[in-house]
C-alpha cells in the first residue's frame, strides 16, 4: 500500500492533487526534466546548474568519475525528496493539505477521499461551548514570584 498526500487548491477550485509519498524513479532518472514537468522551475534550474557544475568540476580536476558520481547523488536526492518538493511547491501556490490516505493506487486514493469527504459532510458541526471549561482557566498566582517566567514559589 502506498501513502498519498491529498492537496486541495484554494480559491474555490474543485480539482485535487494526489501526491504519492516515496521514491520516484522518474525523478531519479530525469531529475531536472521531472522538476520542470511539475512546474518546480527554481528547483529544476538549481538541479541543472548544480549537476552541470559538478560535471565540469570533475572534468577540470581530471576526475570524470567523481563529477558523474556527485551528479548521480543529486539525482538520487531528487528521487528521494522530489515528492516533498512537489508538495512544497503546491503549498507555495496556495494549495493546502487535506490529509493523508493509504491506498493501492491513485484511483483507490481518490475513491477513499470521496468517501471520507461524504462522511465528514454528514457529521453535524460542533456548537461552540457557552460555559468555558474550568480546566482551561489559569490558576491564581499566589505567593512569591521569582524570575522572568513568573512561576510562583520556585527558587
Amino acid at each position: 500500500m502506498a501513502v498519498y498526500v491529498v492537496m486541495e487548491p484554494g480559491g474555490g477550485r474543485t480539482d485535487t492533487a494526489f501526491v504519492r509519498d516515496g521514491f520516484s524513479w522518474l525523478a531519479f532518472l530525469l531529475a531536472p526534466l521531472w522538476l520542470a514537468w511539475h512546474r518546480l522551475w527554481i528547483e529544476a534550474g538549481l538541479a541543472f546548474v548544480v549537476m552541470g557544475l559538478l560535471s565540469l568540476l570533475g572534468q577540470r580536476l581530471g576526475l570524470d568519475w567523481a563529477g558523474s558520481a556527485l551528479s548521480l547523488l543529486v539525482s538520487f536526492y531528487i528521487g528521494l525528496e522530489g515528492q516533498g518538493l512537489r508538495i512544497a511547491g503546491l503549498r507555495r501556490r496556495g494549495w493546502r493539505e487535506w490529509g493523508v490516505i493509504e491506498a493501492g493506487n491513485s484511483d483507490n486514493a481518490e475513491l477513499r477521499r470521496a468517501l471520507d469527504s461524504e462522511a465528514q459532510a454528514d457529521e453535524p458541526a460542533q456548537l461552540p461551548r457557552i460555559v468555558p471549561d474550568a480546566s482551561l482557566a489559569r490558576p491564581a498566582q499566589t505567593g512569591l514570584t521569582l524570575g522572568l517566567t513568573h512561576t510562583p514559589g520556585k527558587a
